[in-house]
């Protein structure tokens, strides 16, 4: 299955954001929801179980000049095998302007037995734009192994690069359990913070949560292995809530 979709975000001149494009395929159909303020609340709805291997899903963002957005899904999303020796892909990118924000939180991706799947994340900033952006990933539902993922996240910040992140876990990726990568964890996420506002604040390690200052711009990124799925967001939620309530 192939399926794009697009957002794009504009200042309305009074305060707040209107969606100028909103429009997506099964199973990347995008739902404004209501709501006040200057953000613009935008919710992923699968139309159809997956991503299954053989498809290929795609969504653009771009975020105008005092714009706000947040996205969200209704649901994780499960990577499942499909036709044999395919891969699933899921590639998003978005641009964000100077004076924009970008709020991209969706639910956790499992990568269930026997999967094959990569999902690829392009986020260009230009100075003075704000981001916040949270990967998730599950190794295997209860009780099995994970399938293979490959989680690929690029985000540059005034034209230069701030992130290059790689995540490999399942058959294919030796080692991705072991001490040098999860340590035995079965769930894993980040946490990239983009904003010139926010003081610099030293690294620092607590647990299984790691914060990391970003030399290539006013950046942060948290970093986080557990358990479960409920332990791990409880972890990144600690970090991003407050920051949420700064843009209402």
């Amino acid at each position: 299955m192939r399926a794009d979709a697009r957002l794009v975000a504009r200042a309305d001149g009074r305060g707040g954001t209107v969606l100028a494009e909103l429009r997506g395929e099964t199973p990347l159909l995008l739902r404004q929801t209501p709501g006040s303020g200057r953000v613009a609340t935008v919710y992923v709805v699968g139309g159809a179980a997956g991503p299954l291997a053989g498809d290929d899903l795609r969504l653009e963002i771009d975020v105008g000049p005092g714009a706000a957005v947040r996205i969200h899904t209704v649901a994780a999303s499960v990577a499942l095998p499909g036709r044999p020796d395919a891969v699933s892909r899921m590639a998003v990118r978005a641009v964000v302007h100077d004076g924009g924000a970008l709020h991209w939180l969706p639910e956790q991706l499992v990568a269930a037995a026997g999967c094959a799947h990569l999902a690829e994340s392009r986020v260009e900033l230009a100075a003075g734009a704000r981001l916040i952006w949270r990967d998730e990933v599950i190794c295997g539902r209860y009780g099995e192994a994970p399938g293979g993922a490959v989680v690929h996240t690029r985000v540059d910040y005034d034209g230069r690069p701030l992130l290059r992140q790689s995540l490999a876990v399942g058959p294919d990726a030796p080692g991705w359990a072991g001490p040098a990568v999860l340590g035995g964890a079965s769930a894993t996420g980040s946490l990239l913070v983009v904003d010139p506002s926010l003081p610099h604040e030293p690294a620092t390690v607590e647990g299984t949560l790691a914060r990391l200052p970003l030399a290539g711009g006013p950046a942060t990124l948290w970093t986080a292995t557990a358990p479960d799925a409920h332990t791990l967001r409880a972890h990144l939620d600690v970090e991003v809530e407050p920051l949420l309530t700064e843009v209402e």
